[in-house]
């Protein structure tokens, strides 16, 4: 497919608008943050000359921009097994399992999300570049739990604005040591960024960082340990993990974020035997709601927690002389958000799945 180049002559009533909110405005099917891309990349002129996104238009002025071809694909299909939640022409849910990362890295050359959903799907966006193809928003390779995979240009550029605007709802199931946290409810507000003692990890840092906001409320109480429903306003690298683990609540099994030390195992012998064994973070993404791009409808999707960490919450229900079956966050379609500050609440009712 050849590069498209699009130009325009600036009418006077656009005399002032910002060169990417009048680009935005004229290609919808692009979002704001494809279209700032590219004019930061010099594909946008201005009457022949590269132009800055915040520049101001005069009249007349002629106005290019140049659209690249996508780069040729250089990831292979893989028949990897795949939990499809939901699949139309627009885009699919996937249940991620634990341990599969979701795109290709310098470490992981085959075996990603990615390598699968191209032996599954013909038709992904290309947007993000010839590793991520479709690929809308990710969670950590040791989390398990929903992801939005887009299959068209358009579907992911509309999809990706709700990320950005920060209206979807993502719910997260986690399990943490330290007991429940206090108060067990509330909103965690930092910025996130490399911890400069260690640059593997993340840490909250002042000033250098991203916003991170991380609503959580306490789910189960277990003594030792607790369950935590954590809803996202942001979705910065391993955020509830650093969040949970600043509070002095590490999730159970987190090799990064103080998760394996022998000192948070709890005393009980049986919980001893059930914990010790855990390598990677108790986390999974349980709910998923967003706009569908095609239909304007609120979509909201749940799945519980996979096997191994489902033995886990029934182990620490039965030490609590709870009901080990009892139903979870991941079981109450009809619950609403909680403590974000953009959440959708749709005045029609969501389709379910």
């Amino acid at each position: 497919m050849p590069e498209d180049k699009r130009e325009w002559e600036v009418h006077p009533n656009a005399a002032g608008v910002r060169v990417d909110q009048f680009l935005a405005q004229r290609i919808p099917d692009f979002s704001r943050a494809y279209v700032q891309k590219l004019v930061d990349e010099g594909q946008a002129t201005i009457d022949g000359s590269v132009c800055r996104r915040s520049q101001r238009l005069r009249p007349f002025q002629m106005l290019e921009l140049c659209v690249p071809a996508p780069t040729a694909l250089d990831v292979k299909a893989e028949d990897i097994p795949l939990d499809i939640v939901y699949q139309d022409e627009h885009l699919l849910v996937v249940n991620k399992a634990v341990g599969m990362v979701v795109h290709p890295n310098t470490h992981d050359r085959d075996g990603t999300l990615v390598n699968a959903l191209l032996h599954h799907c013909d038709d992904l966006s290309g947007i993000n570049g010839v590793e991520r193809p479709g690929i809308v928003h990710r969670i950590d390779k040791d989390t398990s739990g929903l992801l939005l995979v887009a299959k068209h240009d358009q579907a992911h550029h509309h999809l990706s604005d709700q990320f950005r605007e920060h209206s979807t709802e993502r719910l997260y199931i986690a399990l943490v040591y330290g007991g429940a946290p206090q108060p067990d409810d509330g909103t965690i507000t930092t910025w996130i960024g490399r911890d400069p003692r260690d640059r593997k990890r993340m840490a909250s840092v002042d000033g250098s960082g991203k916003h991170a906001i991380t609503h959580y409320q306490v789910a189960e109480d277990y003594g030792p340990c607790a369950m935590v429903e954590c809803s996202l306003d942001t979705g910065r690298t391993h955020q509830i993990r650093v969040h949970m683990s600043e509070m002095g609540h590490p999730l159970i099994g987190d090799p990064v974020y103080g998760g394996l030390g022998k000192k948070r195992l709890p005393g009980d012998p049986k919980l001893r035997v059930l914990l010790t064994p855990i390598r990677g973070q108790m986390l999974h993404a349980a709910t998923l709601g967003f706009i569908h791009p095609a239909t304007d409808k609120y979509t909201k999707f749940q799945v519980p927690p996979p096997p191994r960490m489902m033995d886990v919450i029934r182990g620490l229900r039965t030490s609590a002389r709870m009901d080990p079956e009892a139903e979870g966050p991941w079981d109450r379609p009809d619950a609403p958000s909680f403590g974000r500050r953009n959440a959708l609440v749709p005045d029609y009712e969501a389709e379910s799945y």
